[in-house]
């Protein structure tokens, strides 16, 4: 075999040194000879700059050999001529160790030439270890990196892509090994990433194994933001990968409009693929959080993605352009909005057979949750369904006129959800079988701002929470759904009751639309089965590229007749959860006509003439818990027995500074006037109070029944409690 790219220009110039002193004058064909060869073979400009200037030395060293000889002169002289050719050999040697490249190593098999049991690779691997490492060459000008360090068991891996070489850094007994990965790159001019040193702790001082990457296989270009590669890359890259968001998964895309439109499904090999951060996701594939939708199947090990350069709903679905889809369907289901495919998304009034149907609804501030109520109404009074409706917080549903029973206000609230109690008591009394005859009609009790009534805060706790456990628990098949609103999912606003939560979801579906940072988790004490993992506050208050359009202000006027347009909003935005599915991302429909306007002036459906119905009045005022707040009324007999006994609805009124209707107390006893507000006078009434409602109350609550000031009422409540005549829990006072 002839010799390799690398022992040929290494060893030319020896050949160079030796030639002219044999072959005299014609040692000028062999330098140029030499040349030739070594362009031929490839080598670089420097090498072959060094082997002329080597071989033109020769060449005239030989010359002048061949001259003297010729002459007769001294052969000593002539033998003195070749000591200038061999320091050119020796020099070109010296600039050879700097410019012959690691990748120049390629496969080679042992030369008949090189020493035994080594190839040409081992061979030039040792002699740079010894050049510049552990001697014992040593060149002037030149220290060591660690003398001594000598490589042994040496051994190579070489393949098409890849050159390797592994091996002991060895030294005498006592000493410890010195060199460094740096130094190792230097020396074979690679990167210091591809030199792999043993950890000296777990090896002895002296000996320590070392593992060389000459040749790297070619890395792969990173995926650039933005770039035209396709989704199945991307996911793999970035989403797929053990620090990715779905890990362990690979994509199939089933619809591809272009790198930011585009639907797949996610795949994890025989595991499911569980919660999804979809912040997590966004980050990985460079997009808004709000530019992706998933969608979970049937299969757990299954997830669809979609992926949208402009978000599918962005610009809604106008209400009056679905009015035939308002009205109850054969199936109990009505139009709440758009999914993000662009499927209708339905919710259930009530089930054909069975009865009623639930809805949990979730919603801060601007999120479209008043809005998506008004819907449910006009949707009710186009199905024929009666609705009570209880807003604790006075005027703020548009179209609470299609309800047969208001309760705006907080104590009108409450007063509401006594009737729909009764209404229950008074259906189960006249149909005993739990699958009557539908002659009444369905009715909902709507719930608006349900945890100023529930939670521990509110004065009317117990028993609100009291009606609608019961109401969640037995009123579907007497034909009565609960739909129950709160701002938040946390469980507190559900007076922390587990059964009003689970109920509403076994009994129906949720609509989750944006919280308040840092409330919207659904996850551990608030998590939602078919729901798990999302957090309700990720969802933008406003769309990709809004903000800049807001600040292009016009300064022209107010335009009283401008409206909203969806796109200026994510109103309405969020997941609805149907029985036995998964949250789909959907949107609520666009309100472009007031939803009461649509009733066609029609009057609310009412409810049946029936003893609970008749007796409304006092019923709303008749308190269903005992003092100590629990033992609810259980029959329709006892609670008109005890309506009998409840104060007069028809008691004059007042309006308060803050706009609050308020039953005012009836006279004192005797007829005598009411009790200045001095200290000892204004304690006993306090105390009355407090022992004939039998429900905590806060101070301000007091301070609005006695018709006073509530820094009157506090410092009294101290001394009551003091004296142990009262107890405070929670800013919550009651009778001891």
């Amino acid at each position: 075999m002839g010799p390799t790219r690398a022992q040929f220009v290494q060893y030319a110039p020896a050949a160079l040194a030796v030639v002219p002193l044999v072959v005299g004058p014609w040692s000028a064909l062999v330098a140029a000879a030499a040349g030739a060869g070594a362009w031929a073979v490839g080598a670089s400009a420097p090498v072959l700059r060094s082997l002329i200037a080597c071989g033109l030395t020769s060449t005239g060293c030989g010359i002048a050999a061949g001259e003297v000889l010729a002459a007769g002169g001294n052969p000593l002289i002539a033998l003195g001529l070749a000591v200038p050719a061999g320091a050119a050999a020796l020099a070109h040697h010296r600039n050879l160790a700097g410019h012959i490249p690691a990748a120049a190593l390629t496969p080679a098999t042992t030369g008949t030439g090189a020493a035994p049991g080594q190839t040409s690779q081992a061979q030039l691997i040792t002699a740079w270890w010894r050049e510049f490492i552990s001697g014992p060459t040593q060149t002037e000008g030149r220290v060591l990196i660690q003398a001594g360090a000598n490589l042994e068991h040496l051994g190579l891996e070489i393949d098409s892509d890849h050159v390797a070489f592994t091996g002991i850094i060895t030294l005498p007994q006592g000493q410890q090994v010195k060199v460094r990965a740096a130094d190792i790159a230097a020396v074979y001019q690679i990167p210091v990433s591809q030199v792999e040193l043993g950890d000296p702790k777990h090896y002895a001082p002296n000996a320590l194994p070392v593992t060389v990457h000459l040749k790297m296989p070619a890395v792969q270009p990173q995926i650039a933001a933005g770039a035209p590669t396709t989704p199945e890359e991307l996911w793999a890259a970035y989403v797929g990968v053990p620090e990715g968001a779905m890990p362990g998964t690979s994509l199939t895309v089933t619809r591809y409009d272009g790198p930011l439109d585009w639907e797949g499904i996610a795949t994890r090999d025989r595991r499911a693929i569980g919660t999804v951060n979809l912040q997590d996701l966004a980050g990985n594939l460079d997009l808004e959080t709000i530019q992706i939708a998933l969608s979970p199947g049937d299969k757990p090990s299954q997830m669809g993605i979609r992926v949208m350069r402009e978000h599918a709903l962005m610009h809604g679905t106008m209400l009056s352009s679905v009015l035939d889809e308002l009205s109850m369907d054969s199936r109990g289901y009505v139009r709440a909005g758009t999914y993000v495919d662009g499927l209708p998304a339905l919710l259930p009034l009530a089930q054909p057979g069975s009865g009623a149907r639930h809805l949990y609804l979730v919603g801060g501030s601007r999120s479209g949750k008043s809005g998506l109520l008004e819907q449910i109404l006009l949707s009710a009074h186009r199905s024929g369904i009666a609705v009570v409706l209880a807003s604790p917080q006075a005027g703020t549903i548009a179209g609470a006129s299609l309800a047969a029973h208001l309760g705006d206000g907080l104590d009108e609230a409450m007063g509401a959800l006594r009737l729909a109690y009764a209404m229950m008591l008074d259906r189960e009394a006249r149909y005993r079988s739990p699958a009557f005859p539908f002659t009444d009609p369905l009715v909902l009790v709507v719930i608006d701002e349900a945890h100023m009534l529930l939670s521990a805060s509110s004065p009317y706790h117990l028993e609100a929470k009291a009606i609608v456990e019961q109401l969640t628990r037995r009123s579907l098949k007497r034909g009565i759904g609960v739909v129950l609103a709160t701002q938040t999912p946390l469980a507190e606003d559900l007076g922390n009751s587990t059964v009003i939560r689970s109920q509403l979801l076994i009994g129906g579906g949720a609509v989750f639309l944006r919280c308040a940072r840092g409330q919207g988790n659904l996850v551990g004490a608030n998590a939602v089965e078919g729901a798990e993992g999302l957090d309700l506050s990720m969802i933008p208050s406003q769309w990709p590229g809004q903000y800049a359009k807001v600040s292009n202000r016009d300064m022209s006027g107010l335009a009283t007749e401008a409206a909203a347009a969806p796109e200026d909003g994510t109103f309405g935005l969020g997941y609805l959860l149907t029985p036995g599915s998964q949250a789909v991302q959907f949107r609520s429909l666009h309100l472009d006509v007031a939803p009461v306007s649509l009733a066609g002036g029609e009057p609310p459906v009412r409810i049946e003439d029936c003893d609970a119905w008749r007796q409304r009045d006092t019923i709303t005022q008749t308190p269903m818990v005992d003092k100590r707040g629990k033992n609810l009324i259980g029959s329709l007999a006892d609670l008109l027995a005890a309506a009998e006994g409840a104060p007069s609805s028809q008691e004059p009124t007042h309006h308060n500074p803050a706009g609050l209707h308020v039953v005012t107390e009836p006279a004192r006893p005797g007829g005598a006037p009411a009790a200045p507000e001095g200290q000892e006078l204004i304690k006993p009434r306090i105390l009355e109070l407090l022992q004939e409602h039998s429900i905590p109350m806060t101070a301000e609550t007091i301070a609005r029944k006695l018709e006073t000031s509530a820094k009157n009422v506090k410092p009294r409540l101290s001394e009551l409690k003091k004296r142990g005549e009262v107890t405070n829990e929670n800013g919550l006072w009651r009778a001891a």
